[in-house]
């Protein structure tokens, strides 16, 4: 063991671990491939307007509280608490999902746990990197935050100083205890099974938020008549936020500097916490780390389910055997998938969600332009389940012939044509979706009270819909396969996933104008009890004839194109 101590004590410093990951997006940054550029720019574009839109929004929330002296001083402390206690929980889960990835789980670890590297110096290059990893989101979006109140309360210099020596300990110290935590779970479960059972919790965890921060109707406070009383409002508000977390801490903090009375006692609790919480993983990691690594070499036990009611659905289905069996195959491997269909239970909530906000809208309030308003809605209901449609295709569908990786080339191979490939990859998404948002539209339009005319055109329209994103969706997706992509999500954030995305708003908003404008025609001559000319009659046809042809357009283009685009393909060379 001497040997190895003296060539682990001869190495060099953590930060050299860190190179490779430095390299590797180096490397990145200068090999562009096909659509880096544009999809750059669309999310630096996306990034830096969400930026300046929470810039200014709380610049102008905190202009406006100057005006009521002590009550807005308290607000904005209290503010500023709930602020950090909000990326206290986000940054919890965060650090113990990436420390199981980083520490037990990377590719790289077989090499450096077998290298003369200390543990404890691949301790804190490990850490370094889960951290960056888990607060980087964070600190985009904190950084606006505190500028808009800075800004707006003249702050002096003291402020944003204490602001940097706040934040970085306030992000060290959720991360170190998720690390601790992910060190506990895996020496008792198997690390692949411990990541499944965490991400399954956090969309537990963010289903229940979602659902419990809607039916809380945060609207009611805009009534005066429903308004509770002051003292127990700010009782409840001021109840999470306690003195024992470092979210009281930062808030602390930077609220005396932002008064300009710098807060030491508060800085320090967040340094010396985050120190001693470091050191505290570093010794336990030292103990634990690589018993827990090895239970993470350990191949997965394969459970095959036979799912056989799948199988007794599918057998009645009007398909080929070879189509039969390609359905069953597509079925069976996305339930088997926790990360996929565990995605569907906050994809639910959100749908519980958007049906509850029309079931409380009151429209009723206003007789006079009531009626106006609910057909009005009932085309940007129209368009919210184009949305919804063409996100979920991009999510689930367009993926779906990349999900094959190297598998592929054994069907390309094999007596199956790539016809009958790619229609089931449709049919297979088609259907869910379509029940969903069909579901979706109807309801919701029910709620709304729309004109009946109104609501059969968009339960007709949103079936065409379908067709055409969820056929655009599987045609792009065999035009630009990525069968290299570690997971699905890459494939979804690919040149032909941000060009599907960008193409399906041009289609919603086509259809969503093409029904708009007949419909509103048709019912404004019925409210006026006139007679519609026969000009406007075949006009109000041509729109209706011409958003039909180009769904079904759309859709068989697609197909074809993705047909021929499979056919063509070569197995790549060893």
């Amino acid at each position: 063991m001497k040997p190895i101590s003296e060539a682990a004590a001869a190495a060099p410093p953590f930060p050299y671990l860190l190179r490779p990951g430095w390299l590797a997006l180096r490397n990145r940054v200068r090999q562009r491939q096909r659509g880096d550029a544009l999809r750059s720019l669309l999310f630096g574009g996306i990034a830096v307007g969400v930026g300046l839109a929470i810039f200014f929004g709380v610049y102008w929330v905190t202009w406006q509280l100057l005006d009521y002296a002590e009550l807005g001083d308290y607000l904005i402390r209290l503010g500023l608490s709930w602020l950090f206690l909000t990326f206290l929980s986000f940054l919890g889960f965060s650090g113990i999902v990436t420390s199981l990835s980083t520490f037990f789980l990377s590719e790289d670890l077989r090499l450096l746990m077998a290298a003369p590297v200390a543990p404890r110096r691949l301790f804190y290059a490990r850490f370094l990197r889960t951290a960056l990893q888990a607060g980087w989101m964070v600190v985009v979006f904190v950084v606006p935050v505190l500028l808009g109140v800075g800004l707006a309360r003249c702050a002096p210099w003291s402020y944003y100083v204490s602001a940097a020596l706040a934040v970085a300990p306030f992000v060290v110290v959720p991360v170190a205890v998720g690390c601790i935590v992910t060190l506990i779970l895996v020496n008792v479960f198997p690390a692949r099974r411990a990541r499944d059972i965490l991400m399954l919790m956090g969309l537990l965890f963010g289903v229940a938020l979602v659902v419990m921060l809607r039916f809380l109707q945060p609207e009611r406070l805009m009534r005066v008549e429903s308004l509770p009383d002051v003292t127990a409002f700010f009782a409840t508000l001021q109840s999470p936020v306690t003195p024992l977390l470092p979210s009281f801490w930062a808030g602390e903090a930077l609220f005396s500097s932002l008064m300009g009375r710098p807060d030491f006692l508060h800085l320090g609790a967040l340094w010396t916490t985050a120190l001693g919480l470091c050191v505290v993983a570093a010794m336990a990691y030292e103990r634990f780390h690589f018993s827990g690594w090895s239970k993470a070499q350990e191949a997965r036990k394969v459970r095959f389910t036979r799912l056989s009611g799948v199988e007794w659905l599918a057998r009645r289905l009007p398909l080929s055997p070879s189509r039969r069996h390609l359905l069953l195959k597509d079925v069976k491997v996305f339930l088997r998938d926790t990360t996929q269909w565990s995605q569907l239970l906050l994809l639910l909530a959100l749908v519980v969600v958007y049906v509850y906000n029309f079931r409380v809208l009151d429209l009723d309030r206003f007789p006079q332009i009531g009626t106006v308003v609910k057909n009005a809605y009932a085309f940007v209901n129209l368009a919210m389940a184009g949305f919804v449609l063409s996100a979920v295709a991009v999510r689930f569908v367009f993926p779906s012939v990349s999900a094959e990786g190297p598998a592929f080339w054994v069907i390309r191979t094999s007596p199956v044509s790539m016809r009958a490939f790619l229609w089931s990859k449709f049919w297979t998404g088609l259907v869910p979706i379509l029940l969903m948002t069909e579901a979706l539209t109807i309801v919701s339009n029910r709620f709304l009270r729309a004109d009946p005319f109104l609501q059969v055109v968009g339960a007709v329209a949103i079936f065409f819909m379908a067709f055409a994103l969820v056929g655009l969706a599987t045609g792009m997706g065999a035009l630009h396969p990525r069968f290299k992509a570690e997971n699905l999500v890459q494939v979804a954030g690919s040149y032909g996933g941000i060009a599907f995305m960008v193409l399906a708003v041009l289609f919603i908003l086509v259809e969503t104008a093409l029904l708009a404008w007949p419909s509103s025609l048709y019912l404004w001559h019925r409210f006026r009890g006139l007679p519609l000319p026969p000009g406007r009659l075949v006009l109000m046809g041509a729109c209706f004839a011409a958003a039909a042809a180009i769904s079904v357009a759309v859709f068989l283009v697609s197909m074809d194109r993705g047909v021929r685009a499979l056919d063509d393909l070569d197995r790549p060379e060893s």
